[in-house]
């Protein structure tokens, strides 16, 4: 993500602050439900492609009457336009677009439709028709893009077209076989991605989770060492006093015991007016700067205010601001963000920044839970708090804020 004041912002931190990320530790996880998107995407752009290739060419050496050169030259076209675009989807990030598997399957429909003019007869007897392969690919392609109420619905209409096709043109052809095997070609990808789906979407309540239980360990962590403090404190004031008058050092009362005793007092009221654990106080730029070094991959440039928070709010920020910098390592193409903390008139702000890819957030998949869940939905779940994001073409910013 990135951010078109995040250069400017950056130049201002503190040196002090420009620490490099350390990489024995990571709260973030990366969804398993995106890598497997993009995983099925480049597969199916690849195999499409090599298909479309080979297709053109067989179709080419192929083309003996009655091969309708008027009709083949247009079909050979079109196909070559759609093998090109699923190569060019080979280094894309994201899922194959539905308008792309759409068209590819309408065109595919259609050259079913008018085998007589592009496949010679004896290629049906043979079995070696270039449609024949293009068909298969193109029920794969639509059953790892498509959830299984669009995939099967339009699996079978090329199925079918297929069968019109043959029929069409070699009235006496058995394509019984052929059909059944493009049944059981489309029910099986049907079925293997839907398997694949869940467990992708187990694996990331999973994570989610355990990047949650390691944010509360920070948090409990920091609250450990807050609750050492203060035991501290005791032993430095009120057993240093009490040990010295056990001593015999103070023979009499005096100014100097007098003043000794009313600080140990007002240490111990302190102590007594302590939050409950659940709700103690924790050092938000301390959990923040330890959240910002373990990141992989991002140099996260820090200026963070000293601030303390209840425990809750605390882990509500931190989860916020893992995922802001996951998204920034995985989506937004740069090695450098910012980390900023503010307060003002009682409002505590925080603010992820980078100079990377925006994004259109109206555009986002429904599965990209990172940025709904993880960031807007956990900052608004939080009583007083709450999300914003802007971003554009030079970049996004995430800002975060709480007001008690």
């Amino acid at each position: 993500m990135a951010h078109p004041g995040s250069t400017r912002l950056g130049k201002r931190l503190d040196p002090r602050h420009d620490t490099r990320h350390d990489t024995r530790h990571d709260t973030r996880y990366d969804s398993a439900t995106r890598q497997l998107d993009k995983a099925v995407a480049r597969t199916a752009a690849g195999a499409r492609g090599a298909v479309g290739l080979v297709s053109v060419v067989a179709a080419g050496l192929g083309a003996v009457p009655p091969v309708s050169a008027a009709w083949l030259a247009p079909a050979l076209a079109a196909g070559l336009v759609w093998t090109g675009l699923y190569l060019r989807r080979l280094r894309a990030e994201e899922p194959l677009p539905h308008r792309l598997v759409a068209g590819d399957a309408a065109t595919t429909v259609a050259a079913c439709l008018a085998q007589r003019h592009l496949v010679p007869v004896r290629a049906f007897d043979a079995g070696s028709s270039w449609i024949a392969g293009l068909v298969t690919m193109t029920i794969v392609v639509i059953g790892v893009t498509w959830r299984p109420r669009i995939a099967v619905p339009a699996g079978l209409a090329v199925a079918g077209a297929y069968l019109a096709g043959v029929r069409l043109a070699a009235p006496s052809q058995d394509v019984a076989g052929t059909l059944g095997i493009h049944l059981v070609q489309l029910l099986a990808i049907v079925m293997l991605m839907t398997l694949l789906r869940r467990s992708a979407a187990s694996a990331d309540a999973f994570l989610r989770e355990s990047a949650r239980a390691e944010i509360a360990l920070m948090v409990e962590r920091l609250r450990r060492e807050d609750e050492l403090r203060q035991v501290a404190s005791i032993h430095e004031t009120a057993l240093h006093t009490l040990t010295m008058v056990g001593l015999g050092t103070y023979d009499e009362p005096s100014p100097t015991l007098r003043s000794q005793v009313g600080t140990d007092l007002a240490a111990l009221e302190k102590l007594r007016d302590r939050p409950r654990p659940e709700t103690a106080l924790i050092a938000l730029d301390a959990l923040l700067d330890e959240v910002a070094g373990r990141v992989p991959g991002l140099d996260v440039r820090r200026r963070l205010i000293p601030q303390t928070v209840p425990g809750d709010v605390a882990e509500h920020f931190a989860r916020a601001v893992t995922e802001a910098l996951a998204n920034v390592a995985l989506h937004a193409g740069v090695a450098e963000a910012v980390l900023v903390s503010s307060g003002h008139d009682g409002e505590i702000r925080v603010e992820v920044a980078d100079a990377g890819h925006g994004f259109d957030q109206d555009r986002l998949p429904p599965d990209r839970f990172g940025v709904r869940g993880s960031i807007l939905d956990t900052m608004n779940a939080l009583r007083g708090g709450g999300a914003r994001i802007s971003s554009g073409d030079t970049g996004t910013r995430v800002s975060m804020w709480w007001r008690p």
